[in-house]
């Protein structure tokens, strides 16, 4: 075994190695170290020119030159090692090793690869700045831990996208320096080097406390994309934990001015009437929302005025929309089938929608559902409330989750409550389900049959009260 130390770079590990390689110099010969660790040595018992070939022997593929760039910027020591092994064994007989992705080779070099890719990206969008004075002029600075080795890959990014500032990026493995027109690198130095707190900081902390959503808090999502070891160099982390002590008091807030928001709304387009006639006509010119531009129609409710069931789904699909009536694509026919099997007779049942129009996004010639949001729900409330007013029904089914939360509350959760029995400001007997199209999109069979037994065992119950009521 021989040591051979390169300096801690593509260039010199490909120099060495084409030099091994031109010798034929087995992996198993070599102890590979860089100067990181340890001074530059010569290959110490190899009686070997110290100049590379001219013009090399071998040929590899462009991709794994590619990928050999980037290990290069790995922390593990043994990236060296890896490298010329792999170029070895691509050069002695195995010319397509990268195409064996189960190769322990093969997959280190994928895993370091991404490492490597994956800590650039971290850095770009880590690194934080502070404003200095040097020379009367404004300078800014930021100190930063990266996993590996990649400022000189992340370099080229601050560069283009801060041109026009002087600036400079600390970090204990090595810094580079923006002057406007060079980019610079010099030797790491310590986390003090960089300077304190400083008035941009305190304006990011500002704008960031002001972005912060508290209603779409997903700790886990968070620590995955800003894992916590980068905290202590992110200024905004020092005020993440008050954020979220105070979320649930600004969700109730924003609620609150949502709902105050809904009531204030115009009421002048809902006709105070008894009269679902009347009603249908008025929602027909519904503006409330954008979602009658690009829709074909209002699709009201259908049925009886007295009926005794009412069924609330969350909006009109394709073949809704262009016929104005609710449920008689796909999901519809279902619904009829499952009602006649549990003996509903569905002339003598009201069925309408949360939402009134289809929302949808185009694709090619189709048209792609597409759910609708909370300002869309909360401004077609006041039609499909003023359905219930006056339908007045005695049992009440809720079709999908969106219907649920629309009339019950957004805390309302199918997968938890499906099937119970409350009481609702609607009706006495409430109920809610799946929508029939969940059921249509399930790809297994067997949880496919599954989710339909509970659809029907849903709608027995319905048939059960209906029958005991009359």
């Amino acid at each position: 075994m021989h040591q051979l130390t390169i300096e801690p770079t593509f260039t010199a590990w490909r120099d060495a190695a084409r030099l091994l390689l031109h010798h034929d110099v087995p992996p198993q010969q070599i102890d590979w170290h860089d100067t990181r660790a340890a001074p530059a040595l010569p290959l110490s018992g190899l009686a070997l020119p110290l100049d590379p070939p001219s013009k090399p022997h071998h040929r590899v593929p462009p991709r794994f030159l590619e990928q050999a760039q980037t290990v290069a910027h790995h922390r593990d020591p043994r990236r060296w090692s890896i490298l010329y092994r792999t170029l070895h064994r691509l050069t002695h007989g195995e010319p397509q090793l990268l195409s064996i992705a189960s190769d322990d080779d093969v997959r280190d070099l994928e895993v370091m690869a991404k490492a490597v890719h994956r800590d650039r990206h971290k850095m770009t969008a880590f690194v934080r700045f502070k404003r200095v004075e040097r020379d009367a002029e404004p300078h800014y600075v930021a100190w930063y831990k990266p996993a590996h080795y990649v400022v000189p890959l992340a370099a080229p990014h601050f560069r283009d996208r801060y041109a026009a500032m002087r600036w400079s990026i600390l970090t204990a493995d090595e810094c580079v320096h923006w002057d406007g027109n060079d980019l610079r690198f010099t030797p790491g130095v310590a986390r003090d080097a960089a300077p304190a707190d400083d008035e941009l900081e305190t304006l990011w902390l500002q704008y960031y406390g002001s972005i912060f959503n508290p209603a779409r808090i997903k700790l886990g999502a968070m620590r995955k994309e800003m894992p916590v070891r980068y905290w202590p160099q992110l200024p905004e982390t020092r005020i993440i934990p008050d954020l979220l002590q105070a979320a649930p008091a600004r969700v109730a807030e924003m609620v609150a001015r949502s709902q105050a928001l809904a009531t204030e709304m115009d009421m002048t387009d809902v006709p105070q009437t008894n009269s679902i006639k009347i009603l249908r006509e008025a929602a027909c010119a519904c503006t409330r929302c954008p979602l009658y531009k690009p829709a074909t129609q209002t699709v009201f409710g259908e049925g009886p005025d007295d009926a005794d069931v009412v069924f609330v789904g969350e909006q009109p699909g394709d073949g809704e929309d262009r016929a104005g009536k609710p449920f008689v694509g796909p999901a519809g026919r279902l619904l009829d089938e499952v009602l006649e099997e549990v003996g509903i007779d569905r002339k003598r049942v009201y069925v309408t929608n949360a939402v009134k129009h289809f929302k949808f996004e185009p694709r090619g010639t189709r048209r792609i559902h597409v759910k609708p949001n909370a300002r869309e729900i909360a401004a077609c409330n006041v039609w499909v409330t003023k359905e219930l007013e006056i339908i007045k029904p005695s049992v009440l089914v809720l079709l999908g989750a969106t219907a649920a939360q629309a009339l019950v509350g957004r805390q309302f959760r199918i997968t938890q409550q499906r099937g119970e029995i409350f009481e609702s400001a609607w009706s006495p007997w409430t109920m809610a389900t799946f929508h029939p199209s969940a059921l249509l999109r399930v790809p297994d069979e067997a949880a496919r049959q599954e989710m339909r037994a509970h659809f029907t065992a849903d709608l027995t119950q319905v048939s059960k009260k209906l029958r005991h009521a009359g």
